[in-house]
């Protein structure tokens, strides 16, 4: 297998797991950070901009998914899938529990 297939599975389960917090707040009406806020990833913005972040992280972790060839059964390539998904979440865990005190 390629190298880069590796690579697409581990950023496949970043850009997952990126979509359920911006979902859940964007459907729920409240505002939460995203990377188009003033400061970026501090300031809040509108719920309809997270709804709309989280499709476009859908959509890249679909196209990498299928990059990553994950469901080829290959646990390697499911393991990195994984793995994106925790680093990523323990990233944001950290980054966003600072929000309210900047």
């Amino acid at each position: 297998m390629e190298w880069y297939t590796y690579v697409a599975a581990f950023f496949a389960g970043a850009f997952f797991a990126n979509v359920v917090p911006h979902f859940v707040h964007g459907i729920s009406g409240n505002k939460f950070p995203t990377p188009f806020a003033k400061p970026p990833g501090k300031g809040l913005s509108s719920p309809l901009v997270n709804v709309v972040w989280a499709l476009i992280n859908l959509f890249f972790a679909y196209l990498l998914f299928g990059a990553g060839k994950i469901v080829s059964g290959d646990k390697i390539l499911m393991l990195l899938f994984f793995a994106g998904i925790v680093f990523i979440s323990i990233a944001c865990s950290i980054n966003f529990s600072k929000k309210h005190t900047d």
